[in-house]
């Protein structure tokens, strides 16, 4: 994926449109992942020669620190927990081995944000939106996602049971994440809401008492209860709303040419039961958790 030579390749694209409208240059499809594995030409899903940042390689980003339990003692590389698990399934369904595949540290905000990007692709919790998908291309999702509230036991947040109880406390998130979006779109709060650059912020805040209770995903709100702040609890979670629920998905360059062979490897992960095992391995079951509504 050599970026830096967008505009020679669309002007190709422009002079081969000339010549005959059936070769490159094809309309990019609608799907919910994003852009065909063509994009703005024709693009092979070869095993282990896909048009990357670096030749031969495969570079994946995420955010440092890297969070259990999607990552395993903040190592990304290490194969262990439930992302880094899935990234290396993803590489070598594009026959990348786990020593072609390299790791690069990219902020959670940076990775949907407009502009070129220096990875294949990222993994690091993103919900694929309308809105983030105008800036980056996505793979279709690889983790079907709900949203929870974390709060110290015996507190007043503990004690909530319906969205309305959450309306009248400090509540916090992580800035840019969809965590915060639940608050101010289905809580709504009477006051607004903390907001933290990351979630390790938020999970002093709440211990410091600057917040009442804070969302995350629910994944993450049983590791924060279990391993991080143990006088925390999981009070519930939220329903799916909308028409899809809400899913985790890759993040590549808007202009990515192997868009679409990363998502035919999600999709194949998804359909032959690997997503669903490694969900099984690293994540937490979540039917005990009362639904807020």
């Amino acid at each position: 994926m050599r970026l830096a030579n967008r505009p020679l390749r669309l002007a190709a694209c422009a002079t081969v449109a000339l010549l005959t409208a059936a070769v490159g240059c094809a309309p990019q499809d609608e799907s919910p992942g994003g852009p065909r594995a063509a994009g703005g030409g024709q693009q092979s899903c070869d095993r282990g020669k896909l048009a990357t940042v670096a030749d031969g390689k495969l570079t994946v980003g995420t955010d440092k620190p890297a969070y259990a339990p999607w990552f395993h003692d903040d190592a990304p590389a290490s194969g262990k927990g439930f992302e880094s698990a899935v990234a290396y399934a993803v590489a070598r369904r594009l026959g990348y081995e786990k020593d072609a595949v390299r790791w690069q540290t990219v902020p959670f905000n940076n990775a949907f944000a407009p502009g070129e990007k220096k990875f294949d692709f990222d993994i690091n919790q993103i919900s694929i939106s309308p809105e983030r998908k105008r800036a980056v291309a996505f793979s279709s999702g690889y983790y079907d996602v709900r949203q929870a509230v974390v709060a110290l036991k015996g507190s007043k947040a503990a004690r909530a049971r319906s969205i309305a109880d959450l309306r009248h406390i400090k509540l916090g998130a992580q800035v840019g994440s969809t965590s915060l979006d639940v608050v101010n779109d289905t809580v709504r709060p009477s006051q607004p809401p903390a907001v933290f650059q990351k979630n390790d912020l938020a999970k002093s805040a709440l211990k410091n008492g600057q917040v009442d209770a804070i969302l995350t995903d629910l994944p993450t709100a049983f590791y924060i209860t279990s391993a991080e702040v143990k006088d925390a609890e999981v009070v519930g979670q939220f329903a799916a709303t909308g028409p899809a629920e809400e899913q985790f998905g890759l993040v590549l360059d808007k202009e990515s040419r192997i868009t679409g062979c990363v998502t035919a490897a999600v999709d194949a992960l998804r359909k032959n039961g690997t997503l669903a095992a490694l969900e099984k391995k690293w994540l937490t079951d979540a039917v005990s958790v009362p639904v807020l509504k």
